[in-house]
C-alpha cells in the first residue's frame, strides 16, 4: 500500500510540475509578446477614446465618442476584441446590463507612449537620445522659446 501511495505522489508531484513550469513559461511569453505588440491606428483611435474618459466604456459609449460618420457596431466591437486578445484592454459584464461589456484600458496611456518612444529611439536613433532629439529639433519648426522651455525641462529633470 506505501509503495502505490509513493508511487502516486511521485506521479502526481510530477504532473503538478509540468503543469506549474507550462503554465509560467505560457505567462512568461504572453508578457514577453504584449510588451512587443503595438497598436494599428484603428486600435489607438479606440484606446484614445478609453483614456480620454479615464474610466470604462460600452461599445455604444465608445462608438458615440466618433464624429460623423460614425463607424459600424460590428467595427469596433471586432477592434475591442482585438485589443482585449493583444492585452491592452479588459472586459467585464456591465451591473444589470445582461450582455453588455465593459472595457477599461490595462496600459496608461504615459505606459504606452513611453513603450514605443523607447523603440523609436532603438530603432530609428540607436539608443541615443541626443540623436533624436537633435532630429526632431531639426525637422520641426522649434521657436527659440519652445527650445528654452525644453532646456529648461532638461535642466530639471
Amino acid at each position: 500500500m506505501t509503495f502505490i501511495f509513493l508511487a502516486f505522489y511521485l506521479i502526481l508531484s510530477k504532473s503538478l510540475d509540468y503543469l506549474c513550469n507550462r503554465k509560467t513559461k505560457t505567462l512568461d511569453k504572453m508578457k514577453q509578446h504584449n510588451e512587443e505588440r503595438t497598436l494599428t491606428k484603428a486600435e489607438m483611435d479606440i484606446m484614445n477614446v478609453l483614456w480620454d474618459k479615464g474610466e470604462g466604456m460600452t461599445t455604444h459609449e465608445i462608438i458615440e465618442q466618433y464624429p460623423e460618420p460614425k463607424p459600424a457596431y460590428s467595427t469596433i466591437a471586432t477592434f475591442l476584441k482585438i485589443l482585449t486578445n493583444k492585452g491592452f484592454i479588459q472586459s467585464r459584464k456591465q451591473e444589470g446590463g445582461g450582455k453588455t461589456f465593459v472595457f477599461t484600458p490595462l496600459i496608461s496611456r504615459e505606459a504606452y507612449t513611453n513603450r514605443v518612444m523607447k523603440e523609436v529611439k532603438t530603432t530609428f536613433f540607436a539608443g541615443s537620445l541626443k540623436s533624436m532629439l537633435s532630429f526632431f529639433a531639426k525637422q520641426e519648426e522649434v521657436s527659440d522659446e519652445d527650445l528654452a522651455e525644453i532646456v529648461e525641462l532638461i535642466k530639471n529633470k
